[in-house]
Protein backbone atom coordinates (compact mmCIF):
# COMPACT_ATOMS: atom_id res chain seq x y z
CA UNK A 1 0.00 0.00 0.00
CA UNK A 2 1.15 3.10 -0.83
CA UNK A 3 1.27 5.79 2.14
CA UNK A 4 2.88 8.55 -0.02
CA UNK A 5 1.21 12.14 -0.32
CA UNK A 6 1.10 14.60 -3.06
CA UNK A 7 2.69 17.23 -1.67
CA UNK A 8 2.67 19.47 -4.95
CA UNK A 9 5.17 20.12 -7.21
CA UNK A 10 7.75 20.74 -4.54
CA UNK A 11 11.56 21.14 -5.44
CA UNK A 12 12.79 18.53 -2.93
CA UNK A 13 16.78 17.43 -3.92
CA UNK A 14 17.91 18.78 -0.85
CA UNK A 15 20.27 19.40 1.48
CA UNK A 16 22.63 20.26 -1.12
CA UNK A 17 26.16 21.89 -0.75
CA UNK A 18 26.36 25.63 0.63
CA UNK A 19 28.53 27.25 -1.65
CA UNK A 20 30.03 31.02 -2.04
CA UNK A 21 30.04 31.95 -6.12
CA UNK A 22 32.79 34.60 -7.05
CA UNK A 23 33.26 36.70 -10.06
CA UNK A 24 34.73 39.95 -11.01
CA UNK A 25 32.34 42.85 -11.50
CA UNK A 26 33.81 45.56 -12.81
CA UNK A 27 37.62 45.20 -11.95
CA UNK A 28 36.44 44.10 -8.45
CA UNK A 29 35.28 40.86 -6.86
CA UNK A 30 32.08 40.23 -5.74
CA UNK A 31 30.70 36.95 -3.94
CA UNK A 32 27.19 35.34 -3.38
CA UNK A 33 25.63 32.37 -1.73
CA UNK A 34 23.73 30.38 -4.03
CA UNK A 35 22.28 27.09 -2.74
CA UNK A 36 20.70 25.94 -6.37
CA UNK A 37 23.98 24.07 -7.82
CA UNK A 38 24.63 20.37 -8.95
CA UNK A 39 26.86 18.64 -12.12
CA UNK A 40 25.65 18.39 -15.42
CA UNK A 41 28.47 16.32 -16.52
CA UNK A 42 32.04 14.79 -14.87
CA UNK A 43 33.19 17.84 -16.88
CA UNK A 44 30.56 20.19 -16.26
CA UNK A 45 28.70 21.63 -13.04
CA UNK A 46 25.67 24.47 -13.72
CA UNK A 47 25.03 27.39 -11.39
CA UNK A 48 21.43 28.55 -11.08
CA UNK A 49 21.03 32.07 -9.77
CA UNK A 50 18.47 34.46 -9.42
CA UNK A 51 18.81 37.06 -12.79
CA UNK A 52 18.80 40.39 -10.46
CA UNK A 53 22.52 38.95 -8.41
CA UNK A 54 24.97 41.45 -9.30
CA UNK A 55 27.39 38.75 -9.76
CA UNK A 56 25.79 37.34 -12.66
CA UNK A 57 26.72 40.36 -14.56
CA UNK A 58 30.47 39.63 -13.86
CA UNK A 59 29.60 36.68 -15.02
CA UNK A 60 27.55 36.92 -18.20
CA UNK A 61 30.78 39.60 -18.75
CA UNK A 62 33.98 37.55 -17.76
CA UNK A 63 32.52 34.17 -18.16
CA UNK A 64 34.59 32.92 -15.65
CA UNK A 65 33.25 32.06 -12.05
CA UNK A 66 34.56 30.65 -8.56
CA UNK A 67 32.72 27.82 -6.86
CA UNK A 68 33.56 28.02 -3.01
CA UNK A 69 32.58 25.14 -0.69
CA UNK A 70 31.28 26.39 2.73
CA UNK A 71 32.87 24.20 5.43
CA UNK A 72 31.67 25.18 9.40
CA UNK A 73 34.95 27.19 9.49
CA UNK A 74 33.41 30.27 7.77
CA UNK A 75 29.78 29.68 7.34
CA UNK A 76 28.93 32.52 9.21
CA UNK A 77 30.56 34.99 6.73
CA UNK A 78 29.39 32.83 3.74
CA UNK A 79 25.50 33.32 5.34
CA UNK A 80 26.33 37.21 4.79
CA UNK A 81 27.22 36.91 0.96
CA UNK A 82 23.22 35.63 0.39
CA UNK A 83 22.08 38.93 3.02
CA UNK A 84 23.91 41.86 1.73
CA UNK A 85 23.53 42.46 -2.00
CA UNK A 86 26.08 43.39 -4.33
CA UNK A 87 23.89 45.63 -6.10
CA UNK A 88 23.92 47.87 -3.05
CA UNK A 89 26.77 46.93 -1.08
CA UNK A 90 30.59 47.05 -1.97
CA UNK A 91 31.63 43.23 -1.30
CA UNK A 92 34.75 42.93 -2.77
CA UNK A 93 36.76 43.08 0.59
CA UNK A 94 34.41 40.47 2.09
CA UNK A 95 37.01 38.15 1.54
CA UNK A 96 41.00 37.96 1.19
CA UNK A 97 41.23 35.68 -2.09
CA UNK A 98 43.35 34.90 -4.79
CA UNK A 99 43.07 35.26 -8.19
CA UNK A 100 42.92 32.34 -10.03
CA UNK A 101 45.46 30.81 -12.88
CA UNK A 102 41.68 31.39 -15.36
CA UNK A 103 40.74 34.52 -13.79
CA UNK A 104 38.36 33.59 -11.45
CA UNK A 105 38.70 35.06 -7.63
CA UNK A 106 38.83 32.04 -5.19
CA UNK A 107 38.44 32.96 -1.12
CA UNK A 108 41.33 32.17 0.35
CA UNK A 109 38.96 30.35 3.65
CA UNK A 110 37.93 28.05 1.52
CA UNK A 111 39.43 24.73 1.92
CA UNK A 112 38.38 24.16 -1.52
CA UNK A 113 37.46 26.25 -4.52
CA UNK A 114 36.65 25.15 -8.43
CA UNK A 115 37.00 28.11 -10.92
CA UNK A 116 34.91 27.45 -14.26
CA UNK A 117 34.38 28.92 -17.55
CA UNK A 118 30.63 29.57 -18.42
CA UNK A 119 29.90 27.88 -21.83
CA UNK A 120 25.94 28.42 -21.87
CA UNK A 121 23.35 29.96 -20.09
CA UNK A 122 19.87 28.87 -20.05
CA UNK A 123 17.16 31.75 -18.93
CA UNK A 124 14.42 29.83 -16.95
CA UNK A 125 11.92 32.58 -15.17
CA UNK A 126 13.76 34.62 -13.54
CA UNK A 127 16.65 32.49 -13.20
CA UNK A 128 20.37 32.54 -14.86
CA UNK A 129 21.33 28.59 -15.67
CA UNK A 130 24.96 29.02 -16.27
CA UNK A 131 27.03 25.89 -17.11
CA UNK A 132 30.02 26.08 -16.10
CA UNK A 133 33.54 23.81 -17.62
CA UNK A 134 35.45 23.48 -14.58
CA UNK A 135 39.06 24.46 -15.52
CA UNK A 136 40.79 23.63 -12.04
CA UNK A 137 39.74 22.68 -8.89
CA UNK A 138 41.81 23.65 -5.80
CA UNK A 139 42.14 22.07 -2.27
CA UNK A 140 43.80 23.30 1.06
CA UNK A 141 46.17 20.24 1.63
CA UNK A 142 44.48 19.67 4.82
CA UNK A 143 42.01 18.16 3.41
CA UNK A 144 43.58 15.55 0.31
CA UNK A 145 44.24 11.90 1.57
CA UNK A 146 47.50 9.99 0.36
CA UNK A 147 46.39 10.10 -3.08
CA UNK A 148 45.44 13.74 -3.59
CA UNK A 149 41.93 12.81 -3.66
CA UNK A 150 39.25 15.03 -1.38
CA UNK A 151 38.94 13.06 1.89
CA UNK A 152 35.23 13.93 3.12
CA UNK A 153 35.64 12.34 6.60
CA UNK A 154 37.91 15.08 7.05
CA UNK A 155 36.76 18.22 4.75
CA UNK A 156 32.96 18.27 5.64
CA UNK A 157 31.16 20.60 3.47
CA UNK A 158 27.62 22.76 5.13
CA UNK A 159 24.62 21.82 3.63
CA UNK A 160 21.74 23.86 3.28
CA UNK A 161 17.63 22.92 3.45
CA UNK A 162 15.18 24.15 1.16
CA UNK A 163 12.33 25.96 1.79
CA UNK A 164 13.25 25.44 5.51
CA UNK A 165 16.81 27.42 5.05
CA UNK A 166 18.77 25.18 7.74
CA UNK A 167 22.17 24.70 8.05
CA UNK A 168 23.06 20.97 8.11
CA UNK A 169 27.07 19.54 8.68
CA UNK A 170 27.79 16.57 6.83
CA UNK A 171 27.29 12.95 8.67
CA UNK A 172 28.84 9.63 9.10
CA UNK A 173 29.32 7.39 6.37
CA UNK A 174 26.13 5.27 5.35
CA UNK A 175 27.83 2.32 3.06
CA UNK A 176 30.31 1.98 -0.07
CA UNK A 177 28.47 2.43 -3.23
CA UNK A 178 27.87 -0.92 -5.41
CA UNK A 179 28.64 -2.80 -2.60
CA UNK A 180 25.59 -2.34 0.01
Amino acid sequence: MNTKKNIGAQLALYPAPVIVVGAMVEGKPNWTLVAHAGTVAHSHLMLSMVKAHYTNKGIRETKKVSVNVVDASWLKKADQMGIISGNKTDKSQAFDYTIGENGAPLIDSAKLSIECEVDGNYELEGFDQFICKILATYADESILNEKGKINYHVFKPVLFEFPTYEYFLTGEKAGDCGKM
